[in-house]
């Protein structure tokens, strides 16, 4: 666990990449100790985050020390981070890998309106990334690849004025063109002249194209993830100071909480916010 030791108030020492090795609790006072040093403190603030980016040095530290002094530790997962593509889709789609296109994206009765972009490993972009946060293992997602349009009302309006043009003309002036050709490659139109169809071909298209569904194999996980969904049960922390509120002295701040906002700075947000309320007190 490499994490950085506060000073006790009074001192003016501040230790840095320390590995510590034991935090102990006697008579109100706490005892932080690392192989080179001892420090001792009434107040101790863990800001320690959560798994997301270990590269960075994220670590189970605080989760293991909420669960040390009896907190409730809930299960932990990797969010607003990139889905990843089953076998058979990544053989079809990395092939379009760069492509982005504005859509809904929904998983489990949640929807965002955002961009999605098509990569070699799977699908990201900011309506994934937030709906990551909401899937899970086995779930569809549910895309709508044309949310500003109504499907039905812009073909049969493009089959009256260009009877002649073909299905994937019409669809390229709404859709990346080489998503319209991988569409048509996995069969989910066929491409005729628009004069050629009926109103239930139409209504297929365009149900297929308002609710193309994606079965995501995984997601890229903690490498890559900006957030950790689960952490400290906020049942077991004071919502006025952050305190734990059988452990005295005992705070626990951003990350390591279970707390977890969309993208847009929320997630920043909370570890300032959480991490002020703390000082107030603490």
């Amino acid at each position: 666990m490499l994490s950085e030791v506060s000073t006790v108030a009074g001192t003016d020492q501040i230790a840095m990449q320390q590995q510590i090795t034991e935090v102990s609790f006697a008579d109100g006072i706490y005892t932080v100790t690392t192989p080179e040093l001892s420090r001792q403190c009434q107040s101790l603030v863990i800001a320690s985050g959560g798994l997301s980016l270990p590269n960075l040095g994220a670590t189970a530290f605080g989760y293991q020390l909420a669960e040390q002094f009896g907190l409730k530790v809930l299960p932990l997962r990797a969010a607003l981070v990139p889905l990843t593509w089953q076998p058979a889709d990544k053989a079809v789609f990395e092939e379009i890998s760069g492509v982005s296109l504005p859509v809904t994206a929904e998983a489990n009765g949640t929807l965002f309106p955002e961009d999605m972009l098509f990569t070699h490993r799977g699908l990201s972009g900011p309506a994934f990334l937030q709906i990551s946060s909401y899937w899970q293992p086995g779930d569809n997602v549910i895309v709508n690849m044309a949310p500003q349009t109504d499907l039905v009302a812009y073909l049969v309006s493009q089959q009256q004025a260009h009877p002649e043009q073909e299905v994937k003309t019409a669809l390229g002036k709404l859709l990346p063109k080489r998503l319209v050709e991988k569409l048509l490659e996995l069969q989910v139109f066929t491409n005729q002249p628009l004069k050629a169809l009926n109103p239930k071909s139409i209504q297929q298209i365009a149900d297929s194209l308002h609710g193309y569904i994606f079965k995501p194999n995984g997601t890229e996980g903690y490498r890559t993830a900006e957030v950790t969904i689960g952490g400290v049960d906020t049942d077991y922390l004071s919502s006025k100071t952050m305190e734990a509120k059988q452990q005295p002295g005992l705070y626990f701040i951003g990350e390591v909480v279970d707390v977890t906002g969309w993208l847009g700075g929320y997630n920043f947000q909370w570890a300032w916010a959480s991490g002020w309320v703390a000082g107030q007190y603490c």
